[in-house]
């Protein structure tokens, strides 16, 4: 398996294809791991380089003990594409990874050449990231995942046999309740809003109409306000959009990344 150790942590990265295509870095949302890409990655691999990586606390990363912090987050992705030699790539994050894109993109610019921030926020309730950091800490993940697998998804697709539900759900539990708590408590601390009016990397948001932690009311319309000429998509989706609407997720991505590339004709969403 593929590990960097980079400052305090160790973390699980995987790049796949071409070294001569441009580089997207995939960003997990909290409780997940890279598996949740694993349809954009099949679908865009032909057209480009794709970084992978658990987030610090996830899956096979290594799980430091305490808070983390928005910009520690950041730092990993970093001090991951510097030791692998990536100096400038586009970052793709779903919530938590679109705080940590947030980051990324306020304070290295030079270092993206696209964002994309999906079902994200520049802020969260801290209370409600309090209670859920505390409740996996006394209780573990079975505490928190069946309210978590209902904001994930729709009823719908919680109610169809979909492989991939079923695998977000076995993620979910084997992620280790120190590791979750630790990234709770960036959620918890971090107010980015007064970042996002600094971003002038290319932007695109992508906001799930039936998201319900980060829907567009109080989060998506403060992203889009701030950061200028963001370009918005909005899908028929909750908030793993990417896997629960994953076509037009996919095709967003490669028409803002992208844009009339002849190359664009060997990669799109042909995952049903």
């Amino acid at each position: 398996m593929p590990f960097l150790t980079l400052d305090d942590v160790r973390l699980f990265y995987r790049l796949e294809g071409n070294d001569d295509r441009p580089v997207l870095v995939f960003s997990n949302s909290l409780g997940t791991d890279p598996s949740m890409w694993n349809l954009q990655a099949a679908d865009l691999l032909p057209c480009f380089r794709i970084l992978r990586y658990d987030t610090r606390g996830h899956g096979a990363s290594d799980v430091p003990a305490g808070d983390y912090t928005m910009e520690r987050l950041a730092r990993d992705v970093l001090a991951l594409t510097d030791a692998l030699a990536i100096d400038h790539f586009a970052f793709c994050g779903l919530s938590l990874g679109g705080m940590t894109g947030q980051w990324l993109a306020a304070h290295v610019p030079s270092r993206l050449s696209h964002l994309v921030l999906a079902n994200t926020s520049a802020r969260i309730d801290a209370e409600l990231m309090e209670i859920r950091r505390r409740t996996v800490l006394t209780d573990g993940m079975a505490a928190i995942a069946g309210t978590a697998m209902e904001r994930f998804f729709s009823p719908e697709t919680l109610a169809g046999h979909d492989p991939q539900i079923a695998s977000a759900r076995r993620v979910l539990l084997g992620t280790d309740p120190v590791g979750y708590a630790g990234c709770c408590a960036a959620i918890r601390d971090m107010d980015q809003t007064g970042l996002l009016a600094s971003i002038r990397v290319p932007t695109l948001l992508i906001v799930g109409e039936r998201d319900v932690p980060t829907p567009w009311e109080g989060h998506g319309e403060v992203i889009a306000r701030e950061i200028p000429n963001v370009r918005v998509v909005r899908l028929a989706a909750a908030h793993l959009s990417n896997i629960e609407d994953s076509r037009s997720f996919t095709a967003a991505l490669l028409e803002f990344l992208l844009p009339g590339d002849p190359a664009n004709q060997s990669c799109g969403p042909r995952s049903a």
